[in-house]
């Protein structure tokens, strides 16, 4: 009789051990499960901030390139008037440099 119960101890272990190896493999699949619903999600927000982030960048693009060709007009302008100054400056002391010039190179010093 006590090799029956010994049996059915035994028995009783193994169908338990069974029935924990059957929790922990659903456990271990559901667990699985979750991740890969997690990482699928996490890639779609990453895609979905991808092309936000793409839209804009082209926005920006679009707006400062044609802001672009009204900025080099504008530089131009602003170039061309600071030619004009400086011309217009040279003109008006380039006669006292031409005379100082011409003093120093024909004053001879003894």
């Amino acid at each position: 009789m006590d090799s029956m119960k010994g049996q059915g101890g035994i028995q009783m272990l193994l169908t338990a051990e069974q029935e924990a190896q059957q929790i922990i493999s659903s456990a271990k699949n559901l667990k699985i499960t979750r991740l890969k619903k997690a990482k699928e999600e996490a890639e779609k927000d990453v895609a979905t901030y991808r092309s936000h982030l793409e839209s804009e960048y082209q926005k920006s693009i679009a707006e400062t390139g044609g802001a672009s060709g009204a900025n080099v007009q504008r530089l131009e302008e602003e170039t061309g008037a600071k030619i004009q100054n400086l011309k217009e400056s040279a003109s008006k002391v380039s006669e006292d440099i031409t005379g100082m010039l011409i003093k120093h190179v024909t004053t001879v010093k003894v």
